[in-house]
């Protein structure tokens, strides 16, 4: 499941989808293999307590999510959320234990689904869309909030039991029109999620292909089967390994290369600086090397940066919320210069005119990678924005003043200083004296001059973060201009 080959994982997830699929097909055609398999007591209880078990592990995803400022986690954990607790209705109402025989099974199955489909299709829109742009507004309410809809749902549906009647009872053609439109949005979310797992190899994203895999198996299945029969039972597999899907791509992504406390702290602490040192995913710490790999002369360059953010936002007061931004905006700042040449990045002397507009565009090409890898706004700021100026000469939008977000305007000092300071390919390193009088003189026109006073402040004594110094994850490496 995990193969780093991109022929080998592109071919694993399709054949997640078609061998279920295939074995459903094999059963439905011998009716003596696909015998009738009736087991109410069994159903109600493994589906409803592993359903609700599983919503329990999506709610803590989902948090965990908005912990990270992770948009793209929050709504995964949301939709599995969903699957969960909708999908434990259907346990819950199995014929002969708390309900009489209604349609609501059946109906629930559907929903649980269908509702699973359009979260993981919202988790794939760019984070700078307007919808979820609203979205990050209100994160920390998503999780308790929808907990709080689907806890309503299961009332209603418990009191009126044919709420929901018109889901399962509207014939063949309402059924799969609901299938075809689960089936497009799981679809959407697969090759949205394989688009960025090329580009990232997060593990994370690699999972939720193989979950929308299972997903769209066990649809089909719900939609083309006939209850109790062997055939129909494989979807409820299914849906246990999909849930299952997100918990190791979770477990990869924050866990690999760290004890269980050290990713624990990763997604829970509120320290920023804890977090940087402690809980750098594999992820994030294996984009940031593949990126600094491709300039020998910047080793360190986003962890320094980021810390020295950090710091400055401290010393202004910032809340936790916002220096967690700085530290992950400014961890992934340079992302963008994916898209620029290794010759340009490299280039021993002074760059031409194309060659600076190639430079000059990383910060567009950063802010599309990072709006796919669910970064709030705040980020996304830091990723467009850390090369604006405060005289309006900058790039890319020319923005001026306190148009720049404020934490923006924080990165750019430390980036520029850090910058200053580190060998590169047509100069070497300035002295700390040499780039804090570069920095005090470009108070008013390069930056922000209340960060540069702050800045001005910490470094009296000498560097916020020692040039070169850089967590343990990130040894050994030789990776701005």
């Amino acid at each position: 499941m995990w193969a780093r080959s991109p022929w080998a994982a592109g071919t694993g997830p399709v054949l997640a989808a078609a061998v279920p699929v295939l074995v459903f097909e094999y059963l439905r055609a011998r009716p003596a293999l696909d015998m009738v398999l009736r087991a109410p007591a069994h159903h109600f209880a493994v589906v409803t307590a592993a359903s609700l078990l599983a919503g329990v592990v999506a709610a803590v995803i989902g948090l965990a999510g908005w912990r990270q400022r992770n948009l793209q986690v929050t709504f995964v954990g949301l939709a599995f959320m969903s699957l969960a607790f909708i999908f434990a209705l259907h346990g819950f109402s199995t014929p002969g234990f708390v309900m009489g025989p209604t349609s609501l099974p059946s109906a629930a199955a559907q929903l649980s689904v269908l509702t699973c489909a359009g979260w993981l299709a919202f988790s794939v829109a760019a984070s700078g869309s307007r919808p979820v742009r609203a979205a990050a507004g209100r994160q920390r309410w998503l999780v308790p909030g929808w907990a709080a809809a689907l806890a309503a749902l299961w009332a209603a549906s418990l009191r009126w039991p044919h709420l929901l009647d018109g889901l399962a009872g509207g014939g063949p053609g309402t059924r799969w029109v609901l299938a075809g439109l689960t089936l497009a949005l799981l679809g959407l979310a697969a090759v949205r999620y394989w688009q960025s797992y090329l580009y990232t190899r997060f593990p994370l994203q690699l999972a939720m292909v193989f979950a929308c895999a299972w997903l769209a198996s066990a649809q089909y299945i719900m939609a083309a089967g006939t209850v109790w029969r062997a055939s129909w039972w494989i979807y409820h597999g299914l849906l246990v390994l999909a849930a299952g899907a997100l918990v190791v791509g979770l477990l990869r992504q924050y866990g690999m290369g760290t004890s269980l406390a050290e990713a624990a702290v990763g997604l829970w602490t509120d320290d920023p600086v804890r977090r940087l040192r402690a809980g750098l995913s594999e992820s994030v710490r294996a984009l940031v090397l593949a990126l600094e790999a491709r300039d020998p002369y910047t080793a360190g360059h986003s962890y320094r940066v980021a810390l020295s953010a950090v710091r400055m936002g401290q010393a202004m007061g910032l809340p936790g919320h916002l220096l967690r931004a700085l530290a992950q905006g400014a961890m992934l700042h340079d992302v963008g210069k994916f898209e620029v040449p290794e010759a340009v990045l490299n280039k021993p002397g002074p760059l031409t005119p194309e060659e600076r507009r190639l430079v000059e565009q990383h910060p567009v090409a950063g802010y599309r990678i990072a709006s796919r890898l669910g970064l709030p706004p705040e980020e996304l700021g830091i990723v467009r924005h850390h090369h604006e100026r405060w005289d309006g000469t900058g790039y890319p939008d020319g923005l001026k003043g306190e148009q720049v977000p404020l934490l923006a305007r924080i990165v750019a000092v430390a980036d520029v200083y850090d910058a200053l300071t580190s060998e590169r390919a047509y100069r070497p390193a300035w002295s700390h004296q040499q780039a804090r009088t570069y920095i005090l003189d470009q108070a008013g026109r390069q930056f922000d001059p209340h960060c540069v006073r702050v800045w001005a402040e910490l470094t009296q004594a000498g560097p916020i973060v020692q040039p070169l110094a850089q967590p343990a994850a990130l040894r050994p490496v030789a990776s701005e201009r």
